[in-house]
């Protein structure tokens, strides 16, 4: 397989008792939050459907259960199926999202065991797992996709938290107040080549893979995400109202659905308010813009006279360290995310403000390209050059070549364990119940390519 998911992980040995610490790691970490998430509320708001975009609470419980059984149990440990009739049930490509609601789901006490009763044999299996041989072993692979699996679902679940509309259930403390930045609006990023994805890191899914090289135009990409201070300049100007800003598609979405701002805005009294977590607040000027669609992101850079990056050019100024002439695994460099580096790991359950984490930084200065919110940007959903599907075509293949917009990033919501340069998330255009935002781009101009060739 090209690209293959062998090698160590960064900053460790190849020793398997190091590798076998960090899945464990990786493991509890993820079922740590997904038991905070589904223990919070009662088990009427676990099996109701709050959204038809999102499945109940409890159905993407059971659902990390049966993906724990099926690649850790019976693939890489050779155990017996625990529970194969409900295998079907948990498929999420059996049954869409609006009609799960109306199976035979486990009960909440029920998934919950069966959650348990997975773990406790997954972890069986990786004690005495062997991490070499296979591709899903190599380097703990199997274990690393479904510690990722289900740090996704346990922001699938938040996204659910922020559509239900009872009380808060949810509460972290705040980044706080971010130092005034003073830092330049944008940073014009060198053109050349530079290389894109990844053949090395051990737990990068397939659709990461492989590495190859890259060539950008150079480009100017702004430091910061867009704030909300921004987009309501955007809105004011008319923005939702002057359809010349709008692709065709995304103009219909908006005359149909009636919109005039991002998702869970509403005015009152002459102020922006949104709805956080069962909150009312005053929408924060200062935080990047949240719960836009691709389409909207669009509206607004057309309207600043500007545009998405492309998903190279993303890469390229999170990624590529112009002085050492190589992509490196985060925009500081190749050690994994701190908080004072990233906002990630719901620690914080709302974006920090913008030109946050200076220690996050690229080394041209851009900042929070990882965490904060995911960003759209103007590319497609394809493979890189050299794409094999791994371990099964649904996870990435049968969504190439669709009406998908790439994401890139990491958001709040999104744990380090399933965030980094190479990640590449992925949804339709109109979505915007997702934690999306985004930066703009512009094209380089005559006298900074003559600048930069002196």
């Amino acid at each position: 397989m090209t690209g293959s998911p062998t090698g160590p992980a960064h900053g460790a040995t190849a020793d398997p008792e190091v590798l076998r610490e960090r899945a464990l790691a990786a493991l509890l970490g993820a079922r740590e939050r997904t038991a905070l998430l589904t223990s919070c509320v009662d088990d009427p708001e676990l099996t109701a459907q709050h959204s038809p975009l999102m499945s109940p609470l409890v159905w993407d419980l059971a659902h990390i259960g049966n993906q724990e059984e099926q690649w850790l149990l019976r693939a890489v440990g050779g155990r017996d199926a625990l529970r194969p009739e409900i295998d079907s049930l948990y498929d999420a490509f059996e049954h869409p999202r609006a009609a799960r609601p109306s199976l035979p789901l486990l009960a909440p006490d029920e998934a919950r065991r069966y959650a348990a009763e997975v773990r406790g044999r997954a972890l069986d299996v990786l004690e005495n797992a062997p991490f070499h041989g296979s591709l899903l072993t190599d380097a703990g692979f199997a274990f690393g996709m479904i510690a990722q699996h289900e740090q996704q679902h346990d922001e699938t679940m938040l996204i659910t938290h922020q559509l239900r509309s009872g009380a808060p259930a949810l509460t972290a403390p705040d980044p706080g107040p971010a130092p005034a930045f003073g830092g330049p609006p944008e940073v014009l990023v060198p053109g050349g080549p530079f290389t894109m994805g990844t053949s090395t890191e051990p737990w990068a899914l397939d659709n990461e893979r492989p590495a190859h090289q890259r060539v950008v135009p150079p480009f100017c990409i702004d430091t910061a995400p867009v704030t909300n201070a921004a987009y309501q300049r955007f809105i004011d100007d008319g923005g939702y109202e002057e359809p010349r800003w709008w692709q065709e598609r995304g103009w219909d979405m908006v005359r149909r659905n009636g919109l005039g701002a991002p998702l869970f805005w509403r005015r009152e009294g002459g102020q922006w308010l949104r709805r956080h977590f069962g909150r009312i607040e005053p929408v924060p000027a200062d935080e990047p813009v949240l719960h836009v669609s691709w389409f909207e992101a669009d509206a607004y850079a057309r309207w600043a006279g500007r545009r998405l990056p492309t998903e190279a050019e993303w890469e390229k100024a999170a990624r590529h360290h112009p002085r050492e002439d190589r992509s490196t695994r985060f925009p500081w460099g190749d050690e994994d995310p701190t908080p004072e580096r990233a906002n990630l790991g719901q620690r914080h359950l709302r974006p920090a403000p913008a030109g946050s984490y200076p220690e996050g930084a690229s080394p041209l200065g851009i900042r929070q390209l990882i965490g904060d919110v995911w960003e759209w940007t103007a590319s497609d959903f394809l493979p890189y050059p050299g794409f094999v599907a791994f371990p099964y075509r649904e996870y990435s293949e049968v969504f190439f070549g669709g009406d998908y917009k790439v994401l890139r990033g990491g958001a709040f919501s999104v744990d380090a364990v399933a965030c980094r340069g190479t990640f590449r998330n992925w949804d339709h255009p109109v979505r915007r119940q997702i934690f999306s935002g985004f930066r703009t781009a512009r094209d380089a101009t005559a006298a900074e390519l003559t600048a930069e060739l002196v």
